[in-house]
């Protein structure tokens, strides 16, 4: 791409301060939107105040390509980092904290620091940060990572992780919340980017943590994690109190706020969506139970899509995939700390008009082939509009992924796989999509441990639903855990012959395209391992996983309806059976100590090698990796979260 003049570069300021005030050239639909075509994310074609638009978001790293661009060709954008770990403290450790926030989205407070982007033809990269992971054992949780849209490019930092015990939080997009100890502190939350002043990227992103604190009685109260809307929420002078994560930002790009549901994290009050990077609750010592999740910012509550606070046994909340929210924090016996949510990245774009109109409302709505398609990757609601005519609609939906086991361990289960059709009567009607998590992998070091099993998908009526994969199993206990749908693979054990999880899903037709899947779903065991050392591969929605060398079972691919070619979501599987990408549900790879890294099942599997294992890719219901048995801290991936895909005629 060539270097723009400075007679380019004054013409594309001007035309953007003209879009922003609904003046400019590509600002109406009459004028032919704005010039660009573009693929790649999961699309979102929408309608406001006479504008429409069309939206690419990517909850997995991924390519906008942009073949053609006629005029200046600006886009807006939002770009989050993935939110950090909570702490694990010996009494109470700190929230994660949110992911760096950016965007340039026009009329947004946070636009005013932001610049016009504008595109040429030629692929631009999009990375999505991964989530850090809660502290287990004792300590600090790890920070997210760096979310990057480019090239350019627009960079959003990781989250810090949660402070541990007698530990500062962790700096960071917004900086994780101070832990806590007896007789000590206070220690200080994580700088977040917007406080720093002299960081890279600049420094508009988000909050510091809150601060960590004993106070008379031997009580102690951990910091809640930064939010890209404010800083969390100082430890509490008290006993069973928890502090608050920062507060997260609404981001308005995917769709309208009132209606688009299904995208970002839920803010309750204002019963909406598209809330992006709040802050992880800070752990109390001696009361159990997680924080309530909004944006408010009130005490002992998180930020919008975080993890609330655990404490007196109870883990730290997971955030939420795909928000850059901060995990909650964990203390006393409590542990793990909550994992922070991957990041995410939307583009956003004015195009000429849409080719539809849709019927229904919830997650990211796109036209293709005649049909309308609803695209959910975080839960929502499918809501009829007064124009549904009752229809039957054809779906296809995934569960959770199972996260890998910790050391010489088996991968990960992939979520299971349901797709048929369901009849819709006449308006009203509204139905419950919720997304599940992947299981978060194995974490306790030299010791070993099982994957958690990953959550269930449910839609419409009944509801329908498919469950999560199993978790991958580690030395010790050598076997793979049982899947709702597909199971983990075994884990090494000397001299010891294990079975792999069993599946409670149906063995797959084994040709495209793929009849209705049975009431069960598709699904397959993992693999096994005879003797040390050895590890199996978790299975997959297409195929089951084998023993060592650990290799994961094959996901399958999305049926004709959904293969939107502006679309490119689920796993691009390079090299798979079937071409074109749009894979899910695939088995993470076994961790087979001592041996160079190996990729999961296609579906989006994670990789393992002879460290951690890969997480599995978000919105695809892959199983995590299982970690290799070297270095023996090693810890599992953790498993990709589902996803609900709708279709019925335009």
């Amino acid at each position: 791409m060539a270097p723009l003049t400075t007679g380019a570069i004054q013409a594309i300021l001007r035309e953007f301060s003209q879009q922003r005030a609904g003046r400019g050239r590509y600002a109406t639909a009459a004028g032919g939107g704005s010039g660009i075509t573009a693929t790649g994310g999961v699309i979102s074609d929408y309608e406001v105040s006479g504008t429409y638009y069309r939206a690419h978001i990517f909850t997995s790293t991924g390519t906008l390509n942009v073949p053609t661009v006629t005029g200046p060709g600006l886009v807006e954008y939002l770009v989050v980092g993935g939110g950090g770990g909570g702490g694990f403290g010996d009494n109470v450790g700190g929230g994660g904290g949110a992911g760096g926030l950016r965007t340039n989205l026009s009329g947004h407070p946070l636009a005013l620091n932001e610049s016009p982007f504008p595109v040429s033809p030629g692929p631009y990269t999009v990375t999505v940060g991964a989530g850090g992971v809660g502290a287990a054992p004792k300590g600090p949780g790890t920070s997210g990572t760096n979310s990057v849209f480019g090239p350019g490019p627009v960079t959003s930092q990781g989250g810090g992780g949660g402070g541990g015990p007698a530990a500062v939080g962790i700096n960071g997009g917004s900086g994780g919340g101070g832990g806590s100890f007896p007789n000590g502190g206070p220690y200080a939350g994580g700088i977040g980017n917007r406080q720093t002043g002299t960081s890279t990227p600049a420094p508009t992103q988000g909050n510091s943590g809150g601060t960590g604190q004993h106070v008379a009685g031997n009580w102690e109260g951990s910091g809640g994690g930064g939010g890209a809307g404010g800083t969390g929420g100082n430890g509490a002078p008290g006993p069973g109190s928890a502090s608050y994560g920062g507060v997260g930002v609404q981001v308005a790009i995917a769709g309208p706020a009132p209606t688009t549901t299904g995208v970002g994290g839920l803010n309750p009050p204002t019963s909406q969506y598209q809330w992006f990077a709040g802050g992880g609750g800070g752990a109390p010592r001696g009361v159990g139970g997680a924080g309530q999740a909004d944006a408010v910012g009130t005490t002992a509550r998180a930020g919008a899509g975080s993890g609330g606070p655990g404490g007196g046994g109870t883990p730290g909340g997971n955030a939420t995939a795909s928000t850059g929210s901060g995990g909650g924090g964990t203390g006393w016996t409590g542990g793990p700390g909550g994992s922070g949510g991957s990041g995410i990245v939307v583009v956003r774009y004015q195009i000429g008009q849409l080719t539809a109109t849709a019927k229904a409302t919830g997650g990211a709505i796109s036209f293709f082939g005649g049909k309308t398609i609803h695209i959910f990757t975080s839960t929502g609601t499918f809501a009829t509009e007064p124009n549904w005519t009752a229809a039957t609609v054809e779906y296809f939906i995934v569960g959770g992924g199972g996260g890998g086991g910790d050391y010489g361990a088996g991968g990960g289960g992939a979520g299971g796989i349901l797709n048929g059709t369901t009849p819709i009567g006449a308006h009203p009607i509204s139905y419950a999509v919720t997304i599940a998590a992947g299981g978060v992998g194995a974490n306790n070091g030299s010791n070993g441990g099982d994957g958690a099993l990953g959550g269930t998908t449910t839609f419409g009526p009944g509801p329908i639903s498919i469950g999560g994969g199993g978790g991958g199993g580690s030395f010790p206990p050598p076997r793979g855990g049982n899947g709702g749908v597909s199971g983990g693979g075994a884990g090494s054990d000397g001299g010891a012959s294990w079975t792999g999880g069993t599946a409670t899903g149906a063995p797959h037709p084994g040709s495209y395209p793929y009849p209705a899947s049975p009431a069960a779903g598709w699904g397959h065991p993992g693999g096994s391992q005879p003797s040390y050392p050895g590890s199996g591969g978790g299975g997959g929605a297409g195929s089951a996983g084998s023993g060592p060398p650990g290799a994961a079972g094959n996901g399958l691919q999305v049926p004709t309806t959904f293969k939107d070619p502006k679309a490119a979501y689920g796993d691009p599987a390079p090299g798979a059976p079937l071409p074109g990408g749009f894979y899910f549900a695939g088995g993470g790879a076994g961790g087979l100590p001592y041996v160079s890294s190996r990729s999961g099942g296609f579906g989006g599997g994670g990789g393992t090698g002879t460290g951690n294992g890969s997480n599995a890719l978000t919105s695809t219901g892959g199983g995590g990796g299982g970690a290799g048995g070297s270095p023996p801290g090693a810890r599992g991936g953790n498993g990709g979260s589902g996803i609900v895909l709708i279709a019925y005629p335009s």
